[in-house]
């Protein structure tokens, strides 16, 4: 029988939500041993655990179908590595940053210095296309302590939160690229493992659909409930029960996170009382 091959991080910040989405669709992984190679107990999935920088390679190579990743890495080491989905967590950036005394007005200030970075690839090919060029010192981990023990006078580097940076006496001057996982696919991936990875992803669609979206219930006066239509952003048509108090209706539909405060001011002005928002745990088109 044909099983998928998925890698994942095998520590970091990558790991736990990757594990969350596999079990947020319906597949149940157990790694209680910290095992390297696990297989699914009820979908024909292997995960690999693996340690991050290597996962590009065992795509291109074709040991594993797919994998869960910055897309950041894949600007890196990725080529000919497809994208499949994007999956909207560990969201970061990759950026330049400097010693707060650096007195820093414009990338050109730092042309000809020394950059340390994990990145290189990603740090040539930006400041090539700016005109320019940089020192680049590749440092595989604690990249943020370069400056200040004199290996660099600057730094390109994930960036989060921003703590670690001012922990280290950093600002960050430049965002290079916007990151975020997604779920990557082999060059090498069979016509059978294609046909699992649909299944997959159709899982992890409804998943992330589900995320965006909120169940939403109210109280409608029935000459409303055309108006209130008109204002959800519904998949087809609002759901229009008859309430025991005569004249109203109970009126359900789904809502984007995105817009949700300003659609929920729009119903209220329009009528619409008692007001109930649920989470959505799956949402299948």
């Amino acid at each position: 029988m044909s099983i998928l091959k998925i890698a994942i991080q095998k520590s970091g910040r990558l790991y736990e939500e990757s594990l969350q989405l596999l079990k947020d669709s319906g597949i149940s992984v157990y790694n209680g041993n910290d095992q390297l190679k696990v297989t699914a107990s009820n979908f024909p999935l292997e995960v690999y655990f693996l340690r991050n920088s290597d996962i590009p390679q065992y795509l291109i190579d074709g040991v594993v179908d797919i994998a869960i990743m910055g897309d950041n890495l894949l600007v890196e080491k990725g080529q000919g590595i497809q994208v499949a989905e994007k999956l909207g967590f560990s969201k970061c950036k990759v950026s330049v940053a400097v010693p707060k005394a650096f007195d820093y007005k414009s990338l050109n200030d730092l042309n000809g210095l020394r950059v340390a970075t994990s990145y290189p690839k990603t740090v040539i090919d930006f400041f090539t296309s700016k005109g320019m060029t940089v020192d680049i010192h590749q440092i595989s981990g604690s990249v943020e302590i370069a400056p200040n023990i004199g290996l660099s006078d600057a730094i390109v580097d994930i960036v989060s939160s921003g703590s670690t940076l001012f922990k280290n006496g950093l600002k960050e001057v430049e965002v290079i690229l916007k990151s975020e996982a997604v779920l990557a696919v082999s060059p090498q991936i069979s016509s059978e493992s294609k046909a699992l990875l649909s299944k997959l992803q159709f899982r992890i669609q409804s998943v992330l659909r589900s995320k965006k979206s909120k169940y939403i219930l109210m109280n409608v006066p029935n000459d409303k409930i055309d108006e209130i239509s008109n204002i959800l952003p519904v998949l087809k048509s609002p759901t229009v029960m008859p309430l025991a108090e005569e004249g109203w209706s109970s009126v359900h539909s789904v809502i984007d996170e995105d817009t949700f405060w300003d659609v929920i001011d729009q119903l209220k002005e329009a009528g619409a009382e008692g007001i109930l928002v649920c989470p959505i745990e799956k949402m299948v088109l």
